[in-house]
């Protein structure tokens, strides 16, 4: 791919395989020789389109274009819409249609077999170095995807699965999963939704206080406990809620208000409050809390390929200011401080990204074959995901300071670093 030229600032923007060899060195060692051709290619399109047309989106949405609620119509119906710019309406269809989700679960037409979680995450870092906001919904949806296919039964799955995974043949329905109440936080055990018999499905009522993507969503992932179940996360069970009925009305479900969030604003974040809603029960009742386990034990994983995408984004920053900065009569990449600097974030970077990837492709064997797979290869990959999670948030943290004091005093203008103060927010 021949370099392309970044509009904003009159520069040659250069190829993936110039600016990141790191990561096609970690999708050679873990990919087979097919997908790694595919991938290459495809990636390599993406990393422009990202880096361009949705990091220019970005920009707006980040500012001027946030996802706002639309509470009433004109005749006062609550028809609690969310409102978001129409670039990142743009950016979510293209974005789906490249397979991110998809092609985990169905075959890429050209080459007549799957994908998989490794090239799945490549996307995911790169779309993260330009709009780390919307991978919060592709997260989302990702995990409503791996708990359709693994945990629901065949009629739900063949009605909601197809258009989860949707790379435009169908209606998209993006993801969401609901936990936290008000009442209990991170102690999911106190949740209070309630779940009422109603023939073939159920009935929620009550409330959750940070239901992020919602009135985005086609579905939601909903905890609730059912009329008489017991006390505790062993009470939970898992639901399917659409969030319209097919006549395009709400499903019982309405947003009390969104979040003002310190975080990234791409994302709409809610309260939600479920009057009645038609829900189907996912996989067997009594394993509730532990199918909702598994969906954000794949976020986890989001998070982690997010962070260090976020932080390659803050080092090429960094690095292309050094590289055309002078001071003192010398470009700043000319004295040794400021190239062992950039040195060492190269390699923390680098190592942090093939961490994460050497973790992928175990998670990616295991849930290939989950029951091939030995119990030391399921706990190694749980602590793995734990560990890496936590180590890459916080060092994007760290990571993208440092990037900003690369830019010194300029290094508090938007323009140059809005996407390394995304970590700072985001992680």
């Amino acid at each position: 791919m021949r370099g392309t030229k970044i509009e904003e600032r009159g520069e040659t923007m250069k190829p993936l395989c110039e600016v990141d060899p790191n990561l096609l060195a970690n999708l050679k060692r873990h990919l087979d020789d097919e997908l790694y051709r595919y991938a290459e290619e495809k990636l390599a399109s993406f990393y422009e389109f990202c880096l361009t047309d949705v990091d220019r989106r970005a920009v707006h949405t980040d500012r001027e274009g946030q996802p706002r609620l639309i509470k009433y119509d004109r005749f006062g119906n609550d028809i609690s819409e969310v409102w978001v710019n129409e670039g990142y309406e743009q950016t979510a269809k293209q974005t789906y249609e490249t397979g991110i989700v998809g092609y985990v679960h169905k075959p890429i037409p050209e080459l007549g077999r799957k994908g998989n979680y490794v090239y799945s995450y490549a996307q995911g870092y790169i779309l993260s170095q330009a709009e780390p906001g919307f991978y919060c919904p592709v997260t989302l949806t990702m995990a409503t995807a791996y708990v359709l296919e693994h945990f629901a039964d065949e009629k739900l799955k063949a009605t909601y699965l197809p258009h989860v995974i949707s790379t435009g043949e169908v209606e998209l329905y993006e993801g969401a999963t609901f936990l936290t109440e008000r009442q209990g936080g991170s102690d999911v055990g106190a949740n209070a939704v309630r779940a009422v018999p109603c023939g073939d499905h159920y009935q929620l009522y009550g409330e959750k206080y940070f239901a992020s993507n919602a009135g985005r969503c086609g579905v939601a992932l909903v905890l609730a406990r059912i009329d008489g179940s017991g006390p505790g996360t062993k009470g939970l069970s898992l639901f399917l809620v659409p969030w319209r009925n097919e006549d395009g009305t709400l499903n019982g479900i309405t947003i009390r208000r969104l979040k003002d969030k310190l975080g990234v604003r791409a994302v709409p974040s809610a309260e939600v409050v479920f009057d009645g809603a038609k829900a189907y029960v996912v996989g067997d009742p009594a394993k509730g809390f532990y199918y909702m386990m598994e969906a954000l034990n794949l976020s986890r994983v989001c998070n982690a390929v997010a962070s260090v995408g976020i932080m390659k984004r803050a080092l090429e920053e960094a690095k292309q200011y050094a590289e055309r900065r002078t001071a003192f009569g010398h470009v700043l990449t000319n004295y040794p401080m400021v190239r062992g600097t950039l040195a060492n974030l190269t390699a923390r970077q680098e190592v942090e990204t093939s961490a994460c990837f050497d973790m992928i492709a175990l998670f990616d064997r295991v849930m290939a074959a989950p029951h091939e797979a030995s119990e030391a290869e399921k706990a190694w990959l749980r602590l793995l995901i734990a560990l890496l999670k936590m180590r890459t948030a916080e060092e994007a943290i760290a990571f993208s300071h440092e990037a900003i004091e690369m830019h010194g005093g300029n290094g508090i203008l938007k323009i140059l670093l809005r996407h390394a103060c995304c970590a700072m927010r985001k992680c």
